[in-house]
């Protein structure tokens, strides 16, 4: 048995988005039934759309930043119930038993997470689709709560750019008084420089672009350094303790490097892929500082992280689009034509 849902799908690489029926699967005992009431444009979507990435499978209906109301709950469901305001993440299952299961980082699952879309169900081998559709069902244990106090349809983006941002800011200890820097300003470097500032940080962006200080200070930034202005950057000299790179795409992060304190790492959220040029090793010898890289959080540091954005009414800055604006979506994205998120009405997707 399985329930007959209206979505928005990619048939492949090169086709634009357009309406498609799929069937999601009868709710298991563990399962919650959410109607899907915003759904968060991320970059992944587009590049898993085209297939950037080289392992996409069509049909493909994205969204993985979910936000919606329970409809109905299976039998052994404990956590919610019908009206409640729950939101759904990047992924929807995982083993729940290897050593980062139990750690609760899901999103580092040895056999990997299961994906909210583009993936394969762990138990009836069904495709997994996401949240530009009407209805999606999920496992209790991977529904998130969402603050009630919050913008509803700004909240979204938190599931993904929210995460993704907050997770290194509390791996690496930031608190009051640590001194921070983003490089980047667009759906994750915005939510990073507001969830820092909150958790009382002293902050500054880096950016190429000298227009983007205005906004910066707005989103919590004390201070913005042009990175392609040689000056500033020595002034910055051995300053931050973490260093959060935002950036999608190759770039040279050795001028980064002796903005580090002793014992400071930069951490990779935004690019999946090769770093180009190559990092040389002199900065991390003389100063033991470190290149790592985040995924996301998982479930129990994703509720963490709403929690907080409930207390510190922290939302996402975002445009709201009609369903059938999506593929226009796309192309904006593609030249970040966008403050600093697409969020989709799915209330429009029957219009």
């Amino acid at each position: 048995m399985t329930i007959k849902v209206l979505g928005y799908a990619a048939q492949s690489s090169k086709a634009p988005l357009s309406p498609y029926y799929f069937e999601r699967r009868d709710p298991r005992a563990d399962d919650v039934v959410i109607d899907i009431l915003y759904c968060g444009v991320c970059h992944s979507d587009l590049h898993q759309a085209r297939n950037d990435w080289g392992f996409s499978q069509y049909p493909l209906v994205p969204g993985h930043e979910i936000v919606g109301r329970v409809t109905r709950v299976g039998p052994s469901v404990s956590k919610f119930k019908a009206g409640d305001l729950v939101g759904i993440g990047c992924m929807v299952d995982s083993c729940r038993e290897c050593s980062s299961c139990k750690q609760g980082l899901e999103q580092y699952c040895e056999e990997g997470n299961i994906q909210t879309y583009n993936g394969i169900d762990r138990h009836d081998h069904m495709p997994t689709y996401g949240g530009y559709s009407r209805t999606i069902i999920c496992s209790e244990d991977f529904v998130l709560r969402i603050p009630e106090n919050l913008d509803v349809q700004a909240v979204a983006p938190l599931l993904c750019a929210g995460i993704t941002t907050w997770s290194p800011l509390r791996r690496w200890g930031v608190k009051a008084g640590s001194k921070v820097a983003v490089i980047g300003l667009g759906g994750l470097g915005h939510m990073a420089l507001k969830l820092a500032h909150a958790m009382g940080a002293e902050v500054t962006l880096f950016t190429r672009s000298p227009g983007k200080e205005a906004d910066a200070r707005q989103l919590g930034a004390q201070h913005v350094v042009l990175s392609t202005d040689p000056q500033q950057m020595e002034a910055v000299k051995g300053q931050f303790e973490l260093i959060i790179d935002t950036v999608p795409y190759a770039h040279d992060i050795n001028p980064y490097m002796p903005t580090l304190t002793l014992d400071g790492t930069l951490v990779f959220v935004g690019l999946l892929g090769d770093i180009e040029p190559a990092v040389s090793t002199l900065p991390l010898i003389l100063g033991r500082r470190s290149v790592s890289g985040s995924c996301i959080g998982g479930i129990a540091e994703t509720q963490e992280m709403l929690d907080f954005c409930g207390q510190h009414n922290i939302t996402a800055d975002s445009e709201v689009i009609r369903m059938d604006q999506i593929n226009d979506a796309f192309e904006r994205l593609l030249k970040s034509d966008v403050k600093y998120r697409f969020v989709i009405d799915m209330q429009t997707l029957s219009d």
